[in-house]
């Protein structure tokens, strides 16, 4: 049986050293856990990992990590997937593990061309809205920092981090406690992904919208596209993603079971990436930590309101990220190596259903995002080309001021920037729960609230303002017999990971139903 072990070593201490001086004779080593602690780097103190390490000695064999799966076969109607996120893809890469093809629908192109036509609308302000930063294949998370941290337990977490791997990713995702892949690695990836499915029978549709999902005494029967084409299912796993209106208000016109979700908004929060390392790590900063990470998080005492970053992207740039010709939000994404000028992070507070907007509308918190990006659009429009993001410098917005003679700091985004109060934006519960966290976190943080700190608005898109209600066993709408909500758009999942497990799960539930047996 193999020994595993766990120590703590200096961030410049090398592994391997450790294990011959500490446990001679060992023949090979596996690294299960990795994880570094910079507490106190700032003061002074070493940054240091901790690891947790499978040792192999005379005589053993690591077991292997992979799964072994059975070919169930097709599915007389194969399932019908409707979105290329991260959760539609990894409910399609499971169901083909067990021989199980599919159908998945996505309304945007390929990666490759879709990133194309963003980039047409950063520089020139030419809008698709089928093909940007919320839609295409990869979805949302192909836009981000391609991070792959998760609190929920599952015991599908490790799959999915393996599959990540088996398409490209670097072998340390398997193990490491906060893995990363970055934008650019994950488009990658991601095609990597969709190329093996369609290899091995499972159809991928691209630059194809489900207009209508297609229901008969209340059971899932199939799916009506654009173009009027119907395609049959018994089914449907709805991975649309969190910014997918049309169908929001189309599961609402069929009476599917839905409620309102908690979720949150803000700005994006962007220093040179030098201060928040300085910030972080002290005379630690420019060594072999990378770029510095922070986590802040506030509770108004009164409100009840929690304040908090969210997305944090070191070494990385802000976007522009709509999915509307005259709506603005923006989002956040880093590269693999993180080594952009810059460092952002969402800071946003809880906007709480039925309280901060209207508890008899169930889609009221669309219409919420949709106003607040609607006056960001309006207010570049007004002052630059429509493409622009607003933007405050942090001492702006605490001041309640704006130097309209003092230039803007420079800035990551490539859509570029125009001067704004960002009061005229967003709701006044927002900014004043804002600038009270802000001196929190400067308390935590010293330095964090400073002149070169720059504020870009609006951070709308957190998450669903929806959730689809779902049975916890089959994982099959309460209403709705069939059909599957999945992920992150649906109001069960948050973020690249999860979205992925969620996917996995109903795709043993779908193995389950149709083939009459539990793997």
């Amino acid at each position: 049986m193999t020994k595993k072990v766990q120590f703590t070593l200096d961030y410049n201490e090398d592994v391997e050293t450790h294990l011959e001086k500490s446990y001679p004779g060992f023949l090979d080593f596996r690294i299960l856990n990795q994880a570094l602690d910079a507490r106190g780097a700032s003061r002074g103190k070493v940054p240091r990992y901790t690891y947790n390490i499978e040792l192999l000695e005379s005589g053993e064999q690591f077991e292997a990590v992979q799964e072994k799966f059975t070919n169930v076969g097709a599915i007389n109607l194969p399932p019908i997937i409707i979105g290329g996120g991260p959760g539609g893809l990894f409910c399609a890469l499971r169901l083909a593990d067990f021989g199980v093809p599919s159908i998945v629908i996505e309304r945007g192109d390929r990666a490759h061309n879709r990133m194309l036509h963003i980039a047409k609308f950063w520089r020139y302000g030419v809008f698709d809205p089928e093909n940007n930063v919320c839609y295409g294949e990869g979805g949302a998370g192909l836009f981000s920092d391609g991070k792959l941290i998760t609190r929920i337990k599952s015991p599908f977490v490790q799959y999915v981090m393996n599959r990540f791997v088996d398409f490209g990713a670097p072998k340390e995702t398997a193990y490491i406690s906060n893995p990363h892949l970055g934008s650019n690695r994950i488009r990658g990836l991601i095609n990597k992904m969709t190329d093996y499915l369609q290899s091995i029978g499972t159809q991928v549709r691209y630059n194809t919208r489900v207009d209508k999902l297609l229901f008969e005494n209340g059971k899932a029967v199939g799916v009506e596209l654009h173009n009027g084409e119907k395609l049959f299912s018994n089914s449907i796993v709805l991975a649309v993603g969190h910014s997918a209106k049309e169908m929001y208000h189309h599961l609402a016109e069929l009476g599917v079971d839905m409620k309102q979700k908690d979720f949150a908004i803000g700005v994006r929060i962007e220093h040179p990436r030098e201060l928040i390392d300085q910030i972080q790590y002290g005379k630690f900063a420019g060594l072999d930590l990378g770029a510095a990470r922070y986590r802040l998080s506030y509770e108004d005492a009164q409100t009840k309101k929690g304040t908090y970053s969210f997305c944090m992207c070191p070494g990385g740039y802000v976007l522009s990220s709509g999915t509307e010709a005259q709506g603005i939000a923006v989002n956040g994404m880093s590269n693999y190596a993180r080594n952009s000028r810059w460092s952002n992070a969402a800071l946003v507070v809880s906007v709480k259903a039925g309280i901060d907007f209207d508890q008899t509308n169930l889609l009221a918190g669309l219409d919420f995002q949709h106003s607040i990006e609607q006056r960001a659009y309006e207010a570049s429009k007004g002052n630059a080309t429509g493409r622009e993001l607003p933007a405050q410098t942090l001492k702006e917005f605490m001041e309640n001021k704006m130097s309209v003679n003092t230039p803007i700091i420079k800035t990551s985004t490539p859509s570029g920037i125009v001067k704004t109060s960002l009061r005229e934006i967003l709701p006044e519960f927002v900014t004043k729960h804002l600038e009270n966290a802000l001196l929190k976190f400067d308390e935590n943080l010293k330095g964090f609230v400073s002149d070169k700190a720059l504020l870009i608005a609006p951070e709308t898109r957190t998450s669903s303002p929806i959730t689809i209600l779902r049975d916890k066993e089959t994982l099959e709408s309460t209403s709705h017999h069939g059909l599957y909500p999945c992920g992150e758009g649906a109001g069960h999942a948050g973020g690249i990971t999860s979205a992925a497990v969620d996917g996995v799960k109903i795709a043993m539930s779908i193995i389950k139903k149709e083939k009459g047996f539990e793997l």
